[in-house]
C-alpha cells in the first residue's frame, strides 16, 4: 500500500515457482518485485483496474524489471495509459497457470473500471467498493451514481458471501461484511432510512442522504441535487446547513 495515497498494488500467484500477475501498479512495487524474484515466479500479466495515477504510477518500474510483460486495461481507458499493450473485456477470462481471472465491468468511478474475480474466491474491486465505503463519481473519467450503485449491488455483492474483497485502497473485507455493515449498502438494501438534511455540496444546495466513513479516515457523502439526481462526493466538499442543525 502506498503511504500517501493508501492505494494497493497486489501480487497474485498460483504457487512457488509458478505464474503470477500484478493487479495495478501504484507502488511501491519494489517489495513485490523482490517477492517475484525470490519466489521464482513468472510475471505473465499486469492487469489494471483503471487508469488513475495512484494505480499506475510505478508501472514503468515493473516493465523495466520485466520487459515485454503484457499490460491490460479496459478498452475505454487504454488511451489513458501509454504503457498498456492490450485490453481485457468483461466476462473474457485471463488464464495463466493455476489462475483464472474473470474481469467484471464495474463502472461509476471511471467508465472502464474493472473488478477482477480470481478463482471464484477473491475479487479485486479497484475504486468501486471499499471496506465500509464506496467509490466517488466525480473523479476524472467518471460515469454516474446509477452506474456505481449497480456495479456494487448488481455485480459485486451478488458474488457468494464468503468472497474476499480486495479494494484499491486500504483493508480487505468480504461480500457478507459489506452487505451487513456498509452504510451505503444498508440504505440501498432498505435496511436503514435515507437522510434528509439540507447541505451545500461542491458549492451548490443539496440534500445530504448519508455522510459515511471513507477508507482514509475521512468521509464520503451521498447527496441529492434539487433535480432529484444523486452523487457520491468527497465528504470534504459538503457543508451541513447551520440553520438546519440549529
Amino acid at each position: 500500500m502506498h503511504d500517501d495515497w493508501l492505494s494497493n498494488t497486489y501480487l497474485v500467484a498460483d504457487e512457488l515457482g509458478g505464474s503470477a500477475v500484478l493487479i495495478d501498479a501504484g507502488g511501491p512495487v519494489a517489495p513485490l518485485l523482490e517477492v517475484l524474484r525470490r519466489g521464482q515466479f513468472e510475471l505473465t500479466h499486469v492487469l489494471l483496474t483503471h487508469h488513475h495515477f495512484d494505480h499506475v504510477a510505478e508501472l514503468d518500474q515493473v516493465l523495466a524489471a520485466h520487459p515485454g510483460t503484457p499490460v491490460l486495461i479496459h478498452a475505454l481507458e487504454r488511451d489513458q495509459v501509454p504503457a498498456a499493450t492490450g485490453t481485457i473485456e468483461a466476462g473474457e477470462p485471463v488464464e495463466t497457470g493455476g489462475l483464472r481471472i474473470i474481469p467484471l465491468h464495474t463502472p461509476g468511478h471511471t467508465a472502464g473500471m474493472l473488478s477482477l474475480l480470481v478463482n471464484d474466491t477473491d475479487v479485486f474491486t479497484g475504486d468501486t467498493l471499499f471496506r465500509g465505503s464506496v467509490g466517488g463519481v466525480r473523479a476524472p473519467g467518471h460515469t454516474t451514481y446509477a452506474d456505481l450503485r449497480s456495479s456494487i449491488m448488481d455485480t459485486l455483492l451478488k458474488l457468494p458471501p464468503s468472497t474476499t474483497i480486495h479494494p484499491g485502497h486500504t483493508d480487505p473485507t468480504t461480500v457478507a461484511e459489506e452487505l451487513e455493515t456498509n452504510k451505503f449498502v444498508r440504505i440501498w438494501r432498505g435496511l436503514d432510512p435515507e437522510g434528509s438534511e439540507p447541505c451545500t455540496a461542491m458549492g451548490e444546495p443539496a440534500t445530504l442522504i448519508l455522510l459515511g466513513d471513507d477508507y482514509d479516515g475521512g468521509y464520503k457523502a451521498w447527496v441529492r441535487w434539487p433535480d432529484g439526481s444523486d452523487d457520491i462526493v468527497a465528504g470534504s466538499r459538503v457543508q451541513k446547513d447551520p440553520a438546519a442543525a440549529g
